[in-house]
């Protein structure tokens, strides 16, 4: 067993997963441009786009409709999810075999704690065995980032993609985060993002720079949480069998808004983002839900039981506008509006969790 002080962890992130296990199972399929999500007719989006397919543009969570007009001789395939779900235990598998400390993220995703198997001068044969081993065994690319954090090793393999592997020495993890655009950190989304570059911070290094107590003041306790990533010093721990409870994406438009057709393009974006999401990581929920928040700053949800449970954003975005519909009243506006699914079938919920 190595030193208690040594902490190492890996993120291993599978490349456009699910279009890749398509074109394995498929080779007339190989080196063509591959989506793996509905058809455009009921609003489907694109779950999986291979490298060939993202040549064009195409990305996941874009309407497929979009998807096919910059890419006319793209490939669409429904999504198999039972296979994914195959594959996904395989692999999980192959993690398990270098440490039991394994953080699934999704079918496709997960971090590695290898603190207590592993020493210093061992982790880059085991993360090129590793790499070497999945494309053995199941045929596929991971990509691999390594750190002393899991903020580290997720940036790290960001940049790695696709199949590559990066590995931050420790004590270099400022150095490497500091000249990285801020909005690759996590936690930083539209809204922190715009607050930050509104006050010169477009860096990461910029952002572990700030005063402590305007970042306390500007983002209360989040602001702690952000320096410490932009540091790469975050401490928080690889947390075997993480359990998604819900899936849902939310916007606080830049002015109050109470026009209903433009309530409903942007509930009509959110729905694709969370659409896109649950067909990621195989998820379909029997719970739809909606977050309101007032001009004056009143928030609720929302909610309704659905007849079966879903991944699609043609069930998702219909039900949660007339959630929203349902509160409009003439005079009122709305800072800030949610989509959401929940209630996961545990068939599907399971397949997120190492096997027993």
């Amino acid at each position: 067993m190595t030193a208690p002080h040594w902490r190492y962890i890996l993120h291993a992130d599978l490349d456009a997963f699910y279009a890749s296990v398509e074109q394995r199972d498929n080779p007339d399929l190989k080196g063509k441009p591959v989506v793996v999500g509905g058809p455009p007719e009921s609003r489907g989006v694109v779950a999986a786009a291979s490298y060939e397919a993202r040549e064009y543009g195409v990305r996941s969570a874009m309407p497929m409709g979009v998807a096919l007009r910059l890419c006319p001789d793209l490939v669409r395939i429904s999504a198999r999810f039972s296979r994914y779900h195959e594959v996904s235990r395989q692999i999980m598998d192959i993690f398990r075999g270098l440490t039991p400390l394994i953080e699934p993220l999704s079918l496709d995703e997960a971090y590695l704690d290898i603190s207590e198997k592993v020493s210093a001068d061992e982790v880059d044969g085991v993360a090129h065995g590793l790499k070497t081993r999945v494309r053995d065994e199941t045929g596929l690319a991971v990509t691999v980032g390594g750190g002393t954090s899991k903020t580290v090793a997720k940036i790290a393999s960001q940049i790695a993609k696709p199949d590559g592997l990066l590995l931050i020495k420790p004590n270099e993890e400022r150095a490497f985060l500091s000249p990285l655009d801020v909005d690759m950190l996590w936690g930083v989304g539209p809204r922190t993002e715009s607050v930050l570059r509104d006050h010169g911070i477009n860096t990461i290094g910029h952002l572990a720079a700030c005063d402590n107590g305007w970042l306390q003041n500007t983002f209360g306790k989040r602001g702690h949480e952000l320096k410490e990533r932009a540091l790469g010093t975050d401490h928080h721990p690889v947390t075997p069998h993480r359990e998604t409870k819900s899936v849902s994406a939310e916007i606080t438009m830049t002015h109050d808004v109470g026009d209903e057709a433009a309530l409903r393009d942007r509930m009509e974006e959110l729905a694709q983002g969370v659409a896109a999401r649950l067909q990621r990581n195989g998820l379909k929920g029997r719970t739809g839900q909606v977050k309101l928040r007032l001009a004056d700053f009143t928030t609720f949800t929302r909610q309704v039981t659905l007849q079966a449970p879903t991944d699609e954003a043609g069930v998702i975005l219909p039900v949660a506008w007339d959630l929203l519909h349902r509160e409009l009243r003439p005079g009122r506006r709305f800072r800030l509006v949610g989509v959401g699914v929940s209630n996961f079938n545990e068939a599907f919920q399971l397949a997120l969790l190492p096997p027993d």
